[in-house]
């Protein structure tokens, strides 16, 4: 493997489609489905600028822990494969990447800049502490739709806001679903999850109760879009409907096809949503 492969699968890399088609919602819909090139560029290197050092920061931190778990021991950092400075140095460029797009879009941006390095750094600690963790990961996640809007029209509004909440209660819904495996784990390891905290099944009921919610404000959110209509709500119940499947394949505790729930199945869900407001703003 060489070593940009590496890095790359240090921070899965594949996985960034999980914020960013709700990046490129809310880019497109400030916008009028017309952003400025420059604006859609900066706004996909503050992308991968942020996830590439929450992802390494998370398995750097997070060394002594994943060598411990016989789920994760083989990881890059435990087995050998990226070294700890390495790491480190790939966590600051990363963090330099965020800073210097975010400076190229607007001032506001660099202003804020710092703030969702704390919020996508500080998730990684917060595990040994709280079982809110899953919330604050979703909050990280949920920091894209507001900052590709900001990136448009330097203020606030409802809809990023509305897609933001939706992004972070169904984050948290599938990171708790993710964090069932470990639990035997994070209870002798001292650290806190919703399943270590309240057990298994009380945890997927608090999953369950997350994506309803993910589904209600990503609903609010396009009804206060005036160039989002029917096709988009449609895209909506799509996802709902993707949710439902992933519940039932965790249904009981059952965690046999965890990776098709976490993995394949939420990958899905923001490329639907994405490709439902393409054809509402380009087709309708």
């Amino acid at each position: 493997m060489t070593l940009i492969a590496r890095y790359l699968s240090l921070i899965k890399f594949e996985h960034t489609i999980f914020a960013l088609p709700f990046a490129l919602i809310s880019l497109l819909v400030a916008s009028d489905g017309r952003p400025p090139l420059p604006v859609l560029g900066w706004v996909l290197v503050a992308m991968v600028g942020a996830r590439s050092a929450a992802m390494a920061f998370n398995r750097l931190i997070d060394r002594h822990i994943d060598a411990g778990n016989p789920r994760t021991a083989d990881r890059h950092i435990p087995a050998g494969q990226v070294s700890v400075t390495g790491a480190a140095i790939f966590v600051l460029l990363s963090c330099a990447l965020l800073v210097l797009a975010a400076w190229r879009l607007n001032p506001l941006c660099f202003k804020l800049s710092p703030v969702a390095l704390l919020v996508v750094l500080g998730y990684s600690y917060l595990k040994r502490f709280s079982a809110a963790a899953h919330l604050v990961l979703g909050l990280g996640l949920a920091i894209a739709p507001v900052g590709a809007w900001l990136a448009v029209t330097g203020s606030f509004a409802p809809f990023p806001l509305w897609l933001a909440a939706g992004v972070m209660f169904w984050v948290a819904g599938f990171d708790t679903i993710y964090g069932c495996q470990d639990v035997d784990y994070d209870r002798k390891a001292g650290l806190h999850s919703l399943a270590s905290r309240l057990g298994v099944g009380r945890a997927l009921v608090l999953s369950r109760v997350f994506h309803v919610l993910s589904i209600g404000f990503i609903a609010g959110a396009f009804r206060r879009a005036e160039a989002l209509g029917p096709v988009a709500m449609a895209g909506v119940v799509i996802m709902a409907g993707l949710l439902a499947w992933e519940q039932a394949l965790v249904r009981d505790g059952d965690l046999r096809h965890i990776d098709k729930a976490f993995f394949t199945i939420n990958s899905w869900i923001g490329m639907v949503l994405l490709g439902v407001v393409l054809v509402d703003l380009y087709l309708v």
